[in-house]
């Protein structure tokens, strides 16, 4: 009888012992083997991108400056899902970072103006923006709305719409189905402009473009390049109609679990990551317009007045009172 009880309070301890193990081992966001915390990170880019690149870097800092206590994971070419997905994976806690620009602004309205067509003049003017008082102002409504915490940027590369014709100004839009990604201000400047836009996540635009589902599509140069859509595609226009930025981001959550000294290593491997993203942009973007002509592209020059005479009309029915004033600040920063 004795042995048996003593067999029994064996068992209890041993089963508080592992009940309390599995309690620490578990944090707010994130997945945490022992005192290790694992962070999944997705996004649309392919391995060679600026974006992938900068993101290895960051994931070899943050290690290096952590001393192995955070473990970043990254996942290219849409391989945890879509912006969009990866955004709401976020917010559930089974991923936790992300690389995102308008497309947040169906959680916080002031995202919209991170991309808003003819609203900066060169990349210049976008990071005398981003760096100032309106960025911060759209960061804090980020962190507040989506719950996610901004980390570092790149800026963009102007987007240009590709096609398999010349598009030199709004008339030649007649008829042409085009994928622009889930913000509906592009959908209503494109409409305006006489195109017949439609919504696609970027894993999806090569297959619909392969097949005539659309017949062009708007990005950067680099994400034409990436996704290998010189393949389907014969002309880059240069309509040049958004020139932007866009964020790395954390959840909140997964920010907030982090003690002082991990935060700290964090953002400064944050900021070092930013400097290594903008030396590979000046290197690349350049030579990626080459490599495009030599996949056969032909860049074409367009009236970018007749296409921004076209979209302001939509621009300003569409941006509510508050976003249009940030709209308009942007406008008069120098």
């Amino acid at each position: 009888m004795k042995k048996a009880k003593f067999l029994s309070g064996i068992l209890a301890a041993s089963l508080l012992l592992t009940a309390c193990g599995s309690g620490d081992s578990e944090k707010a966001g994130g997945e945490s083997k022992g005192d290790v915390i694992k962070w999944k990170f997705g996004h649309l880019a392919d391995e060679n991108h600026i974006w992938h690149k900068t993101a290895l870097k960051f994931e070899e800092l943050v290690e290096e400056k952590t001393d192995g206590s955070i473990d970043i994971s990254i996942y290219p070419n849409n391989s945890l899902g879509g912006e969009t997905d990866t955004i709401n994976a976020i917010q559930s806690g089974t991923a936790d970072m992300v690389i995102s620009g308008e497309t947040l602004q169906n959680w916080a309205p002031k995202a919209a103006l991170m991309a808003v067509p003819y609203a900066f003049r060169d990349l210049d003017h976008v990071k005398t923006v981003v760096e100032g008082e309106i960025g911060k102002e759209i960061e804090a409504e980020i962190t507040e709305k989506a719950g996610l915490t901004p980390l570092y940027y790149h800026t963009r590369a102007p987007r240009n719409l590709t096609s398999n014709k010349e598009i030199k100004s709004p008339e030649d839009l007649k008829g042409f189905s085009m994928r622009v990604p889930n913000v509906p201000l592009f959908l209503k400047v494109w409409e305006a402009a006489g195109a017949k836009p439609q919504v696609m996540d970027f894993n999806e635009v090569f297959t619909g473009l392969q097949q005539g589902v659309i017949d062009g599509q708007e990005n950067p140069v680099d994400l034409i390049k990436s996704g290998a859509l010189y393949e389907v595609q014969d002309y880059v226009n240069r309509t040049e109609h958004v020139y932007s930025w866009i964020y790395i981001l954390v959840g909140n959550k997964q920010f907030d679990s982090l003690n002082d000294d991990q935060k700290k290593a964090v953002k400064e491997a944050a900021a070092e990551a930013q400097k290594y993203g903008e030396e590979l942009y000046d290197k690349e973007i350049a030579q990626i317009e080459k490599d495009l002509e030599g996949e056969g592209m032909k860049f074409v020059d367009v009236d970018q007045d007749a296409f921004r005479e076209a979209m302001i009309p939509a621009i300003k029915a569409s941006l509510k009172p508050e976003q249009y004033e940030l709209y308009e600040k942007i406008l008069e920063t120098k």
